[in-house]
Order: structure tokens, then C-alpha cells, then sequence
């Protein structure tokens, strides 16, 4: 029983100890949600303007981005390329064989995105917000371009022009384990050529783009939520007009 105990016990404390020992970068929360219409329709022209050239989102169509508010001019003159149209699926033109000869690896879909990242500590959309502002210069790299998120990343940094260029700062410390060693760790970065946003314009940008990943990874959510309330309410009256007649009924018999 012991042994059980125990084993159950280090079962537990196993993410704890793996996140520790990991020493996995630290995610910053996600600052907006999915009810904002004006950021969901900037973080949509983001996307197509920088992620759907690479990244497919397949499971969504053109179309389905007037429950954020646009009509179906406003997608024709903005959010589509020549040839599409607005009943498309979000598609690509770049075969896989050259996504794999380019990049290593063929670009994953996007269209659920924010909910496969929720397995990361944090949610989805904070591991995303995190890992777009994560990105440094770094020519060791294929890319030329590095990831504290992500290290080794394959993905160059597809939003640098509105970032600009930054390179890291590590800062060489006391090894916790062994003071006779030294380890580098994260000092943060240093801009070495602005970009066309200032950095609180840039952080909020992301915010956007990501809000737009996580709605479009389940466009009904919060039609969802909002008939979640009311069935819940549904149910609670519904419980004591239950538990009401029971009451009367036992009440008659006695």
C-alpha cells in the first residue's frame, strides 16, 4: 500500500518536476479573447496577409468570416487573392514537396491551431502569443531566424517587418547545482532594427492574429457559451420546480 501510495504520489508531481527540469520558456497570457468583432476582423486580414501564404487553414471558408462582422464585398476587395472565391476553403498554392524542400517540413494547418497548443502550460492562445513575440535573429539557423518558444524552429519569422529585427541576450549565472559551473540563461532582447510598429502597436497586432486562431479554431464558441448559460439556468429551475413537486407530492401522502 505504501509502494502505491508512493507511486501514485511521484505520478503527480511528474509534469511539476518535468516542467522544472525542462526550464520551458514562460508564457505570457493572451490579453484578449474572442468577442472583440474590430480585433477578430484586424486579425484576420493578418492572417491572410502573412500566414496564408505558407499555412493553409482548410477547414475554413472564406465565407464563414461574416459571423466576425464583414460582408461579402469586404472579403471579396480585402481578404481574397486573384481567382478565389468567397465559398473557398483558406487554401494554399504551395505544393508539399516544396514546403518540405524550402522548409524542412511541410507548414502545419492552421485551422486548429489554438486548440492543439492548449496541451503547452497555459492555453493555446497564450502559447501563440507568446511564441509570435519570441522570435530572434540568429544566422546559425537555416531561416537565419530562432525561437525562445520554440528552439530551433523551423518557421522563419513571417511578421519581422512589422517587429523589426531583435537578437537575445543571454546572461551567464551560478549553475543552482553545481556552483563551480555557469549556465546562460534569458536576458531578454535587443532591437537592432525597428520595425514598422512600436512594440505595444506589435503586441497588440499578435493579440489580434491570435484572437483570430482561436475563434477559427471553433467559430461557434461562443454561440456556445451563450446557450451554455441558458440551458445551465434551464436546469437549475427545472431542478427546484423538481424538487418543489417532490416535496408536495410526499407532503399529499403522509
Amino acid at each position: 500500500m505504501k509502494f502505491l501510495k508512493s507511486f501514485i504520489a511521484i505520478l503527480a508531481l511528474a509534469p511539476i518536476l518535468a516542467l522544472a527540469e525542462g526550464g520551458e520558456f514562460p508564457l505570457d497570457t493572451q490579453p484578449k479573447g474572442t468577442t472583440d468583432l474590430s480585433s477578430l476582423q484586424n486579425g484576420a486580414k493578418l492572417f491572410v496577409n502573412y500566414c496564408l501564404n505558407c499555412h493553409a487553414a482548410a477547414s475554413m471558408r472564406y465565407n464563414r468570416l461574416r459571423d466576425i462582422g464583414l460582408n461579402e464585398d469586404q472579403i471579396k476587395n480585402n481578404l481574397l487573392f486573384t481567382g478565389t472565391k468567397v465559398g473557398d476553403l483558406m487554401k494554399i498554392s504551395m505544393q508539399p514537396q516544396d514546403a518540405k524542400a524550402w522548409f524542412g517540413v511541410v507548414p502545419p494547418d492552421l485551422s486548429v491551431i489554438a486548440r492543439a497548443k492548449a496541451s503547452h502550460a497555459g492555453t493555446g492562445g497564450d502559447y501563440l502569443y507568446t511564441y509570435l513575440r519570441s522570435f530572434y535573429k540568429d544566422d546559425t539557423r537555416p531561416t537565419g531566424w530562432n525561437n525562445m518558444v520554440f528552439p530551433n524552429v523551423g518557421m522563419p519569422h513571417a511578421l519581422w517587418d512589422l517587429q523589426g529585427i531583435r537578437t537575445v541576450k543571454m546572461v551567464k549565472e551560478a549553475d543552482p547545482h553545481d556552483e563551480s559551473k555557469t549556465i546562460e540563461t534569458f536576458g531578454g532582447y535587443t532591437q537592432v532594427k525597428p520595425g514598422k510598429l512600436s512594440a505595444l502597436e506589435y503586441d497588440n497586432a499578435v493579440a489580434d492574429l491570435v484572437s483570430y486562431l482561436e475563434w477559427m479554431a471553433e467559430p461557434a464558441q461562443n454561440t456556445r457559451r451563450q446557450l451554455g448559460v441558458w440551458v445551465l439556468l434551464f436546469l437549475g429551475l427545472f431542478a427546484l420546480l423538481t424538487w418543489r413537486l417532490n416535496a408536495s407530492y410526499w407532503k399529499e401522502i403522509k
